[in-house]
């Protein structure tokens, strides 16, 4: 919590020293996860700058990092924070990515609207997903097979899964892989025995989400650190960002510009 709130105030900072931008083109690459904040911001920033144009495309947190790195795009969306080995590449290359927290999130458990089950603990998500609890029948459901579904390892949302719910333990190799959030909530809105997990600005009508440990994925509980799946999501640039990229990071983080699109696009705001 102290390195978010850095983050916040170097975002803040921000509001205060990012220099007028002139008309260019901005690159957007990364998670998916943060793909619907940077699409809503990116939208309503080229109204009010209509020179500027700026170009987004998804991939993976994985992707974004490595183009930020590889000097490929002017922002990475990520939904989670660099690896040590992402750090020592880029600094070799002569790098220096910044981190700016856009957003919070909370990864939400999702099943078929048509399933019973309404919550599964950190001990039950964790035994699932390393294949030893195989069917639903074991947590209160019907006796049908748990079809497992997953995010790809290049993932953000795949590593904060990993690191929140599997304490490091690998996900059994029954488990379906998915490239994107969207992929997600299409694969198990048709799989009535399907379980998976998204970031809760991916939540439809679709997916039915339970809570984790009785406790309900929201804002309320994101920001009071009471739901136990909860990250911040980031752009990072390369280096301090100047210029357009400057202008564009200044809206995302600004509480009554980009912020309230952030909750307009589903996801927890900063302040």
């Amino acid at each position: 919590m102290k390195s978010l709130r850095t983050i916040v105030i170097l975002n803040m900072i921000l509001l205060i020293s990012a220099g007028q931008a002139g008309a260019g083109n901005i690159a957007i690459k990364g998670s998916t996860t943060v793909l619907p904040v940077a699409q809503k911001i990116a939208e309503e920033f080229m109204k009010e700058n209509p020179d500027i144009k700026i170009s987004i495309s998804g991939g993976g947190s994985g992707e974004g990092i490595k183009a930020i790195i590889d000097s490929t795009t002017d922002i990475a969306d990520s939904s989670r924070f660099l690896a040590q080995k992402e750090v020592d590449l880029a600094v070799s290359k002569g790098v220096y990515p910044v981190p700016f927290a856009v957003a919070y999130d909370c990864i939400v458990p999702v099943v078929h609207p048509g399933n019973p089950v309404k919550s599964l603990t950190l001990d039950q998500l964790k035994a699932i997903y390393k294949g030893e609890i195989k069917n639903w029948k074991e947590v209160g459901g019907g006796d049908q097979k748990i079809v497992v579904i997953s995010r790809d390892t290049s993932s953000g949302t795949f590593e904060v899964w990993e690191e929140k719910v599997m304490k490091k333990e690998r996900v059994y190799p029954g488990a379906m892989m998915q490239a994107s959030s969207g992929a997600i909530v299409q694969a198990v809105s048709n799989n009535k025995n399907a379980l998976s997990y998204i970031g809760i600005g991916y939540l439809t009508a679709n997916v039915k989400a339970l809570t984790v440990n009785n406790v309900k994925g929201s804002e309320e509980t994101t920001l009071n650190g009471t739901y136990p799946i909860s990250r911040a999501l980031y752009m990072f640039t390369k280096g301090w960002p100047a210029g357009d990229v400057g202008k564009f990071i200044n809206y995302a983080v600004h509480p009554t510009k980009g912020q309230k699109l952030v909750k307009a696009a589903g996801f927890v705001p900063l302040y």
